[in-house]
């Protein structure tokens, strides 16, 4: 098999088989949840051994995900697996917000200084832009899990909340591409 396939299958495997097992089990989130956070430990392995490092997002997740994930188990309580997504992307936006007072530049500069070269201009929209969208993802994902059943919170988390995350970086390329620098 070849990096990127296994790489693909690492991020989004945990999430397919929590999905599977959530669905052909009555919904139960007790059978899912163990399953989910062996497979993202798993992955974080998995990837680790291709990269020989962690970034930070998905060791965030993984911990977010073990803990909030013992935590619904050990309490039987459902609300901090519901509210996992929404600290999650609380986090985020508060490290990209906070980030800004402790650095002379965008933290989002620092993560993705290898994949883009733009003008610090750039850096600070774009910065900008991904923390206030975080923000209304975590919003949306507690207007989700407290108004709609669980199994609509599980389908939106699965089916809504990526296809969302794609699109608004989708979004972003016009922006990137204005900012560029010229090599």
């Amino acid at each position: 098999m070849n990096k990127p396939l296994i790489k693909i299958i690492a991020d989004f495997g945990p999430l397919l088989i929590f999905f599977i097992i959530y669905f052909n089990n009555e919904n139960d989130l007790k059978v899912a949840i163990p399953p989910f956070i062996i497979a993202t430990l798993i992955s974080l392995v998995v990837i680790y051994f291709l990269e020989k490092k962690i970034s930070m997002v998905p060791l965030t997740g993984g911990i977010l995900i073990t803990l909030f994930g013992g935590l619904t188990l050990y309490f039987d309580n459902k609300i901090f697996f519901y509210m996992k997504p929404t600290i999650i992307n609380i986090l985020f936006a508060g490290v990209l917000f906070f980030g800004k007072f402790f650095t002379e530049k965008p933290l989002l500069k620092i993560f993705f200084q290898n994949a883009f070269n733009l003008e610090n201009e750039g850096w600070k929209k774009l910065n900008q832009r991904w923390i206030l969208f975080f923000l209304f993802v975590a919003i949306l994902n507690e207007i989700v899990w407290r108004t709609q059943s669980e199994a609509f919170w599980v389908n939106f988390k699965v089916w809504g909340l990526l296809p969302i995350s794609f699109v608004f970086a989708a979004s972003q390329f016009p922006l990137i591409n204005k900012y560029k620098l010229k090599e």
